[in-house]
């Protein structure tokens, strides 16, 4: 192809991503309005609503090519829209086979239910006065560190929160906390709330169940003003099997946006899958990124489902093992990666800041390498095995059983130059018939013995340290950045659940109940309390932008792991009754070590047994491959609490010495 003909491609898909500016309703500089949809399966297509009484066919559309319809409403007398803000309206489809269908547009940007319909309205959102953005873009973090946040549980009473409620309760923890990026879930409309924002009906729209478009506007535009960056959970493997508010059957056929007959269909699932061939369909999705973009100033986006986009038998039934035949064959769906290096590519090159996650289950190669290379263009990929790791270890195994060496080897099993964000438990792990790892680990003590007030019992000891531990060294070792899912920071207890029929829609496990931080007796300040630092920490010093971590010291005997990363010294004692004085450690540098983060502070929750600046001098002694080495103290252990973690950081000192820290744990 030559390069003027190549450039007019290259062009033509870029302006596609804004075709939400001419399909849907669009107002004219007149006050006319222009209605475009795509329904190549209708027979006709008409509009009615509130504006003229819910008639069904007095407002035809004209038939386009390629499957195109279009509606032009001239002004009123007064030049007014006929359609005003808030107006409610939809589209009726008439179908090849003489059905007349109620359907809201696929381009829809505002939807709303009233308390007695089963079913949302496309209501016009067009405010006389549009929001104004006071606060430009972050510049993006080179340590990510994601808050995973949902809105409408953010609040601890047994309600909806809104965007308002976030806003002003929830940003200011994620600021204080360290984290520098908030990833919002389940913001594209869904009608079913249980679904956790995952059966996607309403994709321009913003959820009206948690306020109007413009409060998620400032919820994003103060996210920026306090320097976070603010990512969006996005659905582009499937969408919901609504009709009537969604997109399934949207023209009377069953393959407009999705294929047809079964592929067309998740069997897990129960929703539609997209037919990333059609030219239509990729210009919806790429247009629906580029909407989030330039209306809402997101910052980037999570891919929810990638697995089931990549694959046609859609990681059903499907065990990954990494060997390459997995990857490459014809069970990959092509349309669909190319679909993705589509969306990398172009928003890269019109957002050279934005960030893009994979949630990706299959491990495919080049899934996070650039698109000039082969891959796919992801910025991030999920690590997915380090949660399930740890859930599996804390049900399964005794802490003195814990195969450290297996545990080290998830954490550090990814491919190199591909970045990864790693976790140690999201809303996956919190999810009913599963706990969060507080939980885990402590069960019903946690609704009696968390107070401060009286001494810890050994179930509230081993659970606090282990908590610790577990999130300090999924954070320092597992990848090249980190996420958190609201409320787990400090340890929140139980699961989720949100209103369904099983459960006689309550709403008590749909909330993060932050008050429990709030109460100053309560130990989920002190879980809190490390979190922060330890956020603060790496903001700091820098590790999860470093290369990966050498590991010097991992004794499955003595329960110990020493490594290296972002020239910072890592010591961890997971051993559940030993102490060691005069713990010989590998470094690589010589100097003057100290004690940056420790874990057995007080006010973590530990037993104050380290002295906080106690200085540790390197000998010229090599060891574990090393050329350095010093004698450290791991904390001793009372009664059966858990191990103590030793950390250490260097720091350039002076010359060439470094600074040491410590983490116990115990």
């Amino acid at each position: 192809m030559p390069g003027a003909e190549m450039r007019g491609v290259c062009c033509c898909v870029f302006s596609s991503t804004l075709s939400y500016q001419s399909f849907g309703i669009q107002r004219r500089s007149d006050n006319g309005l222009v209605l475009r949809e795509w329904a190549p399966g209708a027979e006709a297509v008409f509009l009615t609503g509130d504006f003229n009484s819910w008639e069904k066919q007095s407002h035809p559309f004209m038939q386009k090519e390629y499957g195109k319809w279009e509606l032009y409403l001239s002004p009123k007398v007064d030049k007014s829209p006929v359609i005003k803000h808030l107006t409610k309206f939809k589209l009726v489809v008439l179908t090849k086979t003489g059905k007349y269908l109620f359907r809201i547009s696929p381009w829809a940007k505002y939807v709303t239910k009233t308390l007695d319909s089963v079913t949302y309205d496309w209501t016009h959102w067009d405010p006389p006065q549009p929001y104004q953005f006071q606060h430009p873009r972050p510049p993006r973090p080179s340590s990510l560190r994601i808050y995973e946040a949902h809105v409408g549980i953010s609040s601890p009473e047994e309600k909806i929160a809104s965007y308002k409620n976030f806003t002003r309760d929830v940003l200011p923890r994620i600021k204080d906390l360290g984290y520098n990026c908030v990833q919002l879930m389940a913001i594209m409309e869904h009608a079913y709330y249980a679904s956790f924002g995952y059966q996607v009906t309403n994709f321009f729209a913003a959820s009206s169940r948690f306020g109007t478009p413009d409060d998620l506007k400032h919820l994003v535009d103060t996210a920026h003003s306090m320097g976070i960056t603010v990512l969006l959970d996005v659905v582009h493997s499937h969408a919901s099997s609504n009709t009537e508010d969604g997109l399934n059957y949207f023209d009377g056929t069953d393959s407009c946006f999705f294929h047809g007959g079964s592929r067309g269909n998740h069997s897990l699932w129960g929703s539609r899958l997209f037919n990333y061939s059609s030219w239509e369909v990729v210009r919806f999705l790429l247009s629906n990124l580029r909407w989030w973009m330039e209306e809402y100033h997101f910052d980037g986006f999570r891919f929810d489902a990638v697995t089931s986009m990549l694959y046609h038998h859609h990681g059903i039934g499907t065990s990954f093992s990494g060997n390459y035949s997995e990857y490459f064959g014809m069970h990959v769906d092509e349309d669909a990666l190319v679909y993705l290096m589509l969306a990398n590519h172009i928003f890269h090159k019109l957002y050279p800041q934005c960030i893009t996650v994979a949630e990706d289950v299959s491990g495919m190669p080049g899934l996070c390498r650039s698109i000039e290379e082969g891959g796919l263009g992801f910025d991030y990929r999920l690590s997915m095995a380090v949660p399930d790791k740890w859930i599996q270890v804390l049900k399964d195994v005794r802490d003195e059983d814990w195969d450290l060496e297996n545990i080290v080897h998830t954490l550090t099993n990814r491919r190199k130059g591909e970045a990864s964000i790693t976790y140690a438990e999201s809303h996956d792990q919190a999810l009913v018939g599963d706990k969060s790892l507080a939980f885990w680990l402590m069960d019903k003590e946690m609704y009696t013995n968390m107070s401060a007030l009286i001494a810890m019992t050994p179930v509230i000891d081993r659970g606090i340290q282990l908590h610790k531990l577990i999130r300090l060294l999924t954070h320092s070792l597992g990848g090249e950045g980190y996420l958190n899912f609201m409320g787990n920071e400090f340890g929140h207890p139980e699961w989720l659940d949100f209103p369904r029929k099983g459960n006689n829609e309550s709403y008590y496990y749909a909330r993060r109940q932050f008050n429990l931080v709030d109460i100053e007796h309560l130990r989920y300040q002190q879980l809190y309390a490390f979190d922060r630092d330890m956020n603060l920490t790496e903001d700091k010093y820098g590790w999860l932008a470093a290369g990966q971590a050498a590991v010097t010291t991992l004794n499955q005997a003595d329960k110990v792991i020493v490594f290296e990363r972002s020239n910072l010294l890592f010591i961890f004692n997971f051993h559940p009754c030993n102490s060691y004085i005069d713990y010989r450690v590998a470094v690589e540098h010589a100097g003057k070590y100290k004690t940056k983060l420790n874990s057995d502070k007080l006010q973590y929750g530990g037993h104050g047994r380290l002295v906080q600046d106690t200085e540790f001098f390197t000998e010229p002694l090599p060891f574990n491959g090393r050329a350095q080495s010093f004698l450290s103290a791991l904390a001793w252990i009372q009664q059966e609490t858990p191990n103590t973690a030793l950390e250490m950081e260097m720091n350039p000192w002076g010359g060439f010495s470094l600074n040491f820290k410590l983490f116990p744990h115990t």
